[in-house]
């Protein structure tokens, strides 16, 4: 009959017998109306406990359940009516308040599916029509208006706005998309309008792939869990044997029975999972994907981190660092070195462009005519002159004299600077300092690090070795490893994990696969839309911004503390009940109400995770509420 009936409706039910029963107990005493209220309490909040005692009897599990209910029936066998309603009731809203609470932690899975798209606006031909997500097909034109959820990953061909991807990246704040940049589903277009060519949809998209890593890590058990669910099932048995000896030996069943329930390793056994999925969850909150509660415990313990320099330290893209100028201003130097490289499609070339564009009043203008000169640079006819751009080489070729910046050169070149030369058909007239500039919240994060307790913090890189030098020193780095191969990197890294213990890799996820393998710890950055970097690392943050590293290390500490805390305290309740048994001071419902109670509060303990949050985070919020309130 009650299998009709829900948890909390079973839970409801049982509180009003208990209380019914507990005030005929003290008015009236032990009347035939009071037993059989305390035995349909016992009933009611007991039948529920027997089921699950029995079903896991099925499989050879002896487990809690087995021990309440074999305690319980033995109290109503003695005639301790009392204590067997107490018991069922105090077990059965104890299993209700863990499952609720337990909820809570998994909120990161509600979170991410209450971002999933409902429905996507498409035009096929002429018309726009809404469907469901899952009915999009590759190739689509998606139409997004502000505020809606984005539904697929592509790229926009027509518009822009400022997008919401947080339920991705992590990020606090909106970040601006345009024409042709890359976009993903379960953002949300805050303003603007976009049109969108879908590239991935379905299962397929990034946001889809977050949600099934998330859900199964939350179901990866760590190792101290395995070891605590393999230590109950040999304990539960040997707690009933225990409880038999001690009845056999005392002849005191009550002893025994309220042996048996006072030792149910509740609060030990769920020690570890809450803090590990609590922890988990609040990884995938900030855009962090950790893969498991083992890989959550490795975070916790991390000793060496190595970093892998380009698109990780760095932004992995050429930009203009400085203009020097002899003669003319340093804006014209980039206007005639712009209008230089107007066809070329060389990095370098895109580099002076780009920092060109930046420049207030820079027209974009074109050579009359160009001549690419390979390994050495260019030559063009700009407004009526003849111009060169390039190399040392380049200008030594044309009887250009540059031994008065020599010395300037020489120390640009030291640091891993590339130069590239601007000269007229007479002179030098201006130097561009090219350079994979670091990224500015770099060093902030080797700090970070380094507060957090990390022993060593090294640099892989297969550039050169004044560049490595120059970027290792910028950023205070333990040490570097200049001019390596894959190869060399996996050597590497297994030598600092022989020499200082754990060792965590980070980098891009493709590049770097066999260290990020080798490591005991891959961590791929930037992965949002990479699915090789979602599928190699072991951590994955889905954004750029490297205080994301420090937060997932300092995460992965705290929820390995945690989970010790709640241990410790599982260990601690349990030898203080036992203690209290052996020496008649406590009975069997306040024992029961104990351990329930010891339950709860690791409960509570873990769901102190849920608030720890990136003080970066907290300070650009409140950024953005100071400027809120500046513009109002």
């Amino acid at each position: 009959m009650l299998k009709n009936f829900s948890k909390k409706s079973i839970v409801l039910t049982a509180a009003v017998l208990t209380a019914v029963s507990f005030a005929l107990k003290e008015i009236i005493g032990y009347e035939p109306i009071t037993v059989f209220f305390m035995l349909t309490t016992t009933l009611v909040a007991g039948i529920p406990i027997f089921r699950k005692a029995i079903s896991a009897l099925r499989y050879k599990i002896v487990g809690i359940d087995a021990l309440v209910s074999i305690a319980v029936i033995g109290a109503v066998i003695i005639g301790e009516y009392w204590e067997a309603a107490a018991v069922t009731f105090l077990f059965i809203l104890g299993d209700y308040l863990e499952s609720r609470t337990i909820e809570k932690t998994r909120s990161s899975i509600k979170a991410l599916l209450d971002q999933a798209p409902v429905k996507t606006r498409v035009r096929r031909g002429d018309n726009e029509i809404e469907l469901d997500p899952y009915d999009v097909i590759q190739g689509d034109t998606v139409i997004v208006r502000p505020g809606e959820k984005i539904s697929v990953d592509g790229t926009i061909t027509e518009g822009s706005g400022f997008i919401d991807q947080s339920a991705i990246t992590g990020e606090s704040l909106p970040v601006s998309r345009g024409i042709n940049e890359k976009v993903f589903s379960g953002t949300i277009i805050e303003s603007g309008y976009l049109i969108i060519k879908a590239e991935k949809v379905g299962e397929d998209t990034t946001f889809a792939r977050i949600l099934e890593l998330v859900e199964e890590a939350q179901d990866k058990k760590a190792k101290t869990q395995k070891f605590l669910e393999k230590f109950s099932r040999f304990y539960t048995p040997g707690i009933i044997l225990l409880s038999l000896a001690l009845y056999l030996f005392t002849k005191d069943v009550v002893l025994a029975l309220t042996l048996l329930v006072i030792a149910c390793p509740g609060a030990l056994v769920i020690s570890a999972p809450v803090s590990i999925v609590t922890g988990i969850g609040n990884g995938s909150r900030n855009g962090i994907i950790i893969k498991g509660g083992e890989i959550m415990e490795k975070t916790g313990t991390i000793k060496v981190v190595a970093f892998d320099k380009t698109g990780t330290l760095t932004y992995g893209k050429p930009r203009v660092t400085d203009v020097h100028s002899f003669g003319i201003t340093e804006d014209e130097v980039l206007r005639i070195a712009a209008a230089g490289e107007s066809y070329s499609e060389h990095p370098l070339a895109k580099a002076i462009i780009q920092k060109a564009d930046q420049i207030p009043g820079i027209v974009k203008t074109i050579p009359e005519n160009s001549e690419i000169l390979t390994g050495k640079g260019l030559a063009f006819k700009f407004e009526g002159k003849t111009y060169l751009l390039g190399n040392r080489k380049l200008l030594s070729e044309n009887s250009i004299s540059f031994e008065q910046k020599e010395k300037y050169i020489i120390s640009e070149e030291e640091k891993g600077h590339t130069l590239v030369l601007l000269s007229d058909s007479e002179k030098i007239i201006g130097i561009l300092t090219i350079a994979d500039t670091v990224r500015e919240e770099a060093s902030k994060a080797v700090a970070d690090l380094k507060s957090l307790g990390i022993r060593k913090i090294v640099m892989l890189t297969g550039d050169n070795e004044r560049a490595a030098s120059a970027i290792s020193q910028e950023l205070g780095l333990d040490n570097y490893y200049a001019e390596l191969l894959p190869v060399d990197k996996v050597k590497v890294i297994k030598e600092l994990q022989q020499k200082y213990g754990r060792t965590a890799m980070i980098g891009d996820g493709i590049n770097d696969a066999p260290a990020l393998a080798a490591s005991d710890l891959g961590i791929a950055m930037g992965a949002a839309g990479s699915d090789a970097a979602i599928e190699t690392a072991d951590v994955v943050l889905m954004s750029s911004e490297l205080n994301k590293l420090s937060y997932t290390l300092g995460l992965g500490r705290r929820t390995v503390g945690n989970m010790r805390q709640n241990i410790y305290f599982a260990l601690f309740v349990a030898a203080f009940l036992l203690a209290g048994v052996l020496i008649k001071s406590i009975d069997l419902s306040i024992g029961m109400l104990v351990h329930e109670f010891s339950v709860l509060l690791v409960i509570l303990n873990a769901l102190r995770l849920t608030v720890h949050k990136p003080k970066e985070r907290i300070q650009r919020k409140a950024g953005k509420v100071n400027k809120n309130i500046l513009e109002a």
